[in-house]
């Protein structure tokens, strides 16, 4: 089938938008929050120990240690407040609504959560009964000019450089998958086809895609981290640079032993490249000669590493690393046994972070529900480290004035198996009532003493 101007130019869109999309900066900071998640700094892995000559030039540092020491304490961080809010799942009022957005919606869900954590934003797809997650760095929004709503977008994605580069165009109206091979032309695959496809079989003609309709408004909803839609990355790069820097730092330090110098007597006519020799030559077979006038000695020289103050550094970075992403650090409540009071106030800088967060997930699933068409609102519930003990003797103290149902649901809360509480209390109402019967008087007459029962029951 030839390929009119008008498709050639739709391709042609889609790839040039693809092209730009990937040069842009926001992009590349999306690609480098994601190896900072994957414990794998790009800062740190580009940095490299310089020394200066007599004149003040730079060089490679090729004699002593460079280890790279990269934390995971962001991935840490996005995955706490992931697990935080969405651990125990998302609840619905009606039962009907979760089975309706598929058996792995609660992982999905959280796996956009956490893309939109690190790369400021994420995209969930209503694919006809399950939702699907694109990463903000394989997605292209395009937004509507006239209102800024999201009505097209582009997903692209590449196994292997050698690979070909697919891409699939979504619109209101339906959808496009293009191909591009490395040595080839761009070509469709399919035309454009709508989201929901209506097929019949017969033994005679087999498969038939005979109709087909779209959603109700565009199926492709953001989950954004903010109004900005910014990483969480974003202010605080700089300070886990500065962390990992520190111990790699002091791990180079470790490997180099003391710091150790040499001082060369009556060594005049060396120069710079022989002190690098020099000292070369100590490392691979410990012995060096100090070529010079009569009398030419070297003396070693030692200074003891910084290590007591390298560690506060890293103790001070990591402090500030909890306090600017308002993250709870579990080793502050979990050294000794902390009242329940003290636990839930370490929480209160996460819960500040966290409602504002759940506002943009809560948004984004009210968005799919009304493309699935289902009527509901999501609720959660935190997962925090509590003292159950305490809690728990707090609801009991507090019995006289709570009826039963009420304490139930709060000690299976506290417990963890509130999931438990329909289920539990079809069972309290069934054994109810089956006391009910058996304590019931039996229908049959009984005859009083000194009385007779005639053939008609009566007495």
């Amino acid at each position: 089938m030839a390929v009119g101007e008008d498709e050639r130019s739709r391709m042609g869109f889609v790839f040039d938008t693809i092209n730009d999309f990937k040069g842009q900066k926001k992009t590349r900071d999306m690609l480098d929050a994601k190896l900072y998640y994957w414990g794998e700094n790009p800062t740190i892995n580009r940095y490299e120990k310089m020394v200066y000559d007599l004149e003040g030039k730079a060089h490679p540092d090729m004699y002593t240690a460079n280890h790279k020491i990269a934390s995971k304490f962001f991935g840490f961080l996005v995955d706490q407040e992931v697990s935080y809010l969405l651990g125990n799942g998302v609840a619905f009022n009606k039962d009907a609504t979760k089975k309706a957005l598929g058996a792995t919606f609660d992982e999905d869900i959280m796996d956009a959560a956490r893309h939109a954590l690190i790369g400021g934003q994420s995209f969930v797809f209503w694919n006809l009964d399950h939702i699907q997650v694109f990463a903000p760095e394989q997605f292209v929004p395009l937004y509507d000019e006239e209102d800024g709503a999201l009505k097209a977008g582009i997903r692209f994605w590449q196994i292997d450089p050698d690979k070909p580069l697919r891409a699939t165009l979504y619109e209101m109206d339906g959808y496009t998958d293009y191909i591009k091979p490395r040595n080839g032309e761009v070509r469709s695959l399919n035309g454009k086809l709508p989201y929901k496809l209506k097929v019949r079989y017969s033994e005679i003609d087999g498969t038939e895609i005979y109709d087909g309709e779209n959603y109700p408004g565009f199926p492709i909803i953001p989950l954004k981290n903010g109004e900005q839609a910014r990483s969480e990355l974003c202010g605080r790069k700089n300070t886990v640079d500065a962390l990992d820097l520190a111990s790699s730092n002091m791990v180079n330090n470790v490997d180099e032993g003391n710091l150790i110098y040499w001082v060369l007597t009556n060594c005049g006519g060396m120069d710079e490249v022989d002190d690098a020799k020099f000292v070369e030559r100590l490392k691979t077979t410990h012995v060096a000669h100090a070529d010079g006038d009569e009398g030419a000695k070297a003396t070693p020289q030692s200074i003891e590493a910084p290590f007591q103050g390298t560690q506060a550094t890293i103790d001070m970075l990591t402090k500030k690393l909890y306090t600017d992403f308002q993250a709870f650090d579990a080793s502050a409540v979990t050294a000794g046994n902390q009242t329940a009071t003290a636990i839930k106030a370490s929480y209160v800088p996460l819960d500040l972070k966290t409602d504002k967060f759940e506002s943009c997930v809560s948004r984004c699933i009210k968005g799919i529900l009304a493309v699935a068409g289902l009527d509901d609102d999501p609720t959660y519930t935190r997962n925090q480290i509590i003292n159950k003990q305490e809690e728990a003797q707090t609801v009991l103290l507090g019995a006289e004035y709570y009826d039963d149902e009420y304490i139930t649901k709060k000690l299976l809360t506290i417990l963890g198996d509130a999931d438990q509480f329909e289920d539990l209390m079809r069972r309290k109402a069934a054994e109810e009532l089956d006391r009910t019967i058996t304590n019931q008087p039996p229908n049959e007459p009984q005859n009083q003493p000194g009385e007779e029962i005639n053939g008609n029951g009566e007495t």
